[in-house]
């Protein structure tokens, strides 16, 4: 499912507070890699100091409101790795399961494969996280390995998968 009343749009500096609100919550930063009680200024110094390989979107309810944000990473300056991106996101805990991860899925693939030419995508996600989960396989994601003890959370090792997404060769336009 995925929501047309969202209005999906590149991430801006001005955005640092939602992304510091949606990353402050303790569902926010325990599905990433983020440290608790993140700042303003260090949002807003990510957002602003972005460079070329980010491609930053964020999810906009009617209202305006940041609600969700999903991120690709490319290696453009790596030659042998310039047809991959690393993807993140983060959806408001009182957004999820509403369609948001779905329409910021679908703008991000859109991207990655009509206009950046990417052929495949990865990402890394804790084993515990059936719903992220689902969401990457309903998109084509699939398992390429799971890494024991990944991460730190809540003072306990956890495992996570790395998941990837390959699309093959762009299509040729038709004569």
């Amino acid at each position: 499912m995925t929501r047309p009343d969202l209005t999906i749009r590149a991430a801006e500096p001005a955005d640092y507070a939602a992304y510091q609100a949606m990353l402050s919550d303790a569902d926010g930063f325990g599905g990433t890699l983020q440290l608790p009680f993140p700042s303003a200024e260090l949002w807003r110094k990510r957002l602003a100091e972005r460079d070329e390989d980010s491609h930053n979107l964020v999810g906009c309810a009617p209202d305006g409101t940041v609600v969700g944000s999903i991120s690709l990473h490319t290696q453009a300056l790596r030659w042998r790795r310039r047809h991959a991106a690393h993807l993140g996101m983060s959806v408001r805990r009182d957004w999820r399961r509403q369609g948001v991860g779905s329409t910021l899925m679908a703008a991000a693939l859109d991207l990655a494969d009509n206009w950046l030419g990417l052929t495949r995508i990865e990402l890394t996600v804790y084993c515990d996280n059936s719903a992220a989960i689902a969401l990457y396989r309903k998109f084509g994601f699939a398992v390429e390995g799971t890494m024991r003890a990944f991460a730190l959370r809540n003072g306990c090792f956890v495992d996570a998968y790395a998941m990837a997404r390959l699309r093959a060769s762009a299509p040729s336009p038709s004569s």
